[in-house]
């Protein structure tokens, strides 16, 4: 600014000490309305489990068969090719990938809205002035709680998702009325005859068994993330500007730290979708710990685990690269157009 001193203008400059600039990261969404924020929150969501379903879905098909009838496959690469040998690839290895979609689309753009929303509370429960600001235990709170509302997207399509991957092991059995015809049967086909026979209530079947799982296993998974970024950023640099090989190394961590201490919840879950077909009471959660411990025994709560982080790994590294990189543009836009 410009002041005058009898006839002389002087040339005032007042800065800003460099320790006390705002990063961009906050310098862009301080002043951002918050329904914005979590538009943008829910489009990246979108567009993370888009990319992490087709990075991994035709493990995920084999960690589900394993899961649910494990004395069928000696392995996860005896699984795999028996499923690509009998079903080829889209009916096999990416079976029940329109519902996976729905699935994970649901769930992650539910979740990552109220993920940012959870953030937004956290701040002014710990009183502190942004989301930037906030530890990874911070955040894996923050996440824990934003999975029990996406609890109620993802569980219908996952119990469509499930019933589909194990439909050929069910008719071997002799446990699904129709036999191997019904393998024609698509996830839209399905949702209406759940729908037709079981009702409304008919798609939350396993809706205790999800919340079991998800909410515990997303502090976990947000947390690993943002304890991971937090280690991986350089000094005088923000958790925003570590690159694309570096949040993908921290999607990963966090996928694994999820999986791992999951993993028994899901078996379970998965089994009491898959068992709760029309006509056929629903087994609770504590029912099918108890069978496969007294049955199978406490390692069958683990068959499965390795497809499943050999595939979160990159999957869910693609999850939130996707997710960050279309934040950032979004956020670019919305602050230059708005």
């Amino acid at each position: 600014m410009s002041r005058t001193s009898g006839t002389t203008p002087v040339l005032v400059v007042e800065t800003v000490p460099l320790g006390e600039a705002l990063p961009m990261s906050e310098r862009t969404v301080t002043n951002r309305n918050p329904a914005l924020d979590g538009v943008i929150d829910f489009i990246g969501g979108t567009t993370g489990a888009t990319a992490s379903v087709y990075v991994g879905q035709s493990l995920d098909t084999v960690k589900v068969k394993m899961q649910t009838f494990p004395t069928l496959y000696k392995n996860a690469l005896d699984c795999f090719a028996k499923t690509y040998r009998q079903d080829g690839i889209a009916r096999g290895l990416y079976a029940g990938t329109v519902p996976a979609l729905a699935a994970n689309i649901s769930e992650n753009s539910v979740l990552f809205m109220f993920y940012g929303l959870c953030q937004k509370i956290m701040t002014k429960v710990v009183g502190k002035e942004h989301v930037t600001h906030l530890n990874p235990l911070e955040n894996a709170l923050s996440g824990g709680t934003a999975a029990f509302f996406s609890s109620f997207t993802l569980c219908p399509t996952e119990l469509v998702k499930c019933r589909l991957q194990a439909m050929r092991e069910m008719a071997s059995l002799g446990k699904l009325e129709g036999g191997l015809e019904r393998l024609k049967i698509g996830p839209f086909g399905l949702t209406k005859e759940i729908l037709q026979q079981e009702g409304i209530r008919g798609l939350f079947k396993g809706l205790t068994a999800t919340f079991m799982r998800e909410i515990p296993g997303y502090v976990f998974f947000f947390g690993g993330y943002e304890a991971t970024r937090h280690l991986l950023t350089p000094a005088g640099k923000t958790k925003d500007e570590i690159g694309a090989f570096r949040t993908v190394l921290s999607g990963g961590v966090g996928g694994v730290c999820l999986w791992v201490t999951i993993f028994p919840a899901d078996v379970v879950k998965s089994r009491v979708q898959v068992a709760s077909t029309a006509g056929m009471l629903e087994p609770t959660f504590r029912s099918v710990i108890k069978q496969i411990y007294k049955e199978e025994g406490i390692q069958a709560l683990y068959k499965g685990l390795g497809p499943t982080v050999l595939r979160t790994f990159p999957a869910t590294g693609a999850l939130f690269l996707a997710y960050e990189t279309t934040k950032k543009w979004l956020g670019y836009a919305a602050d230059t157009y708005t």
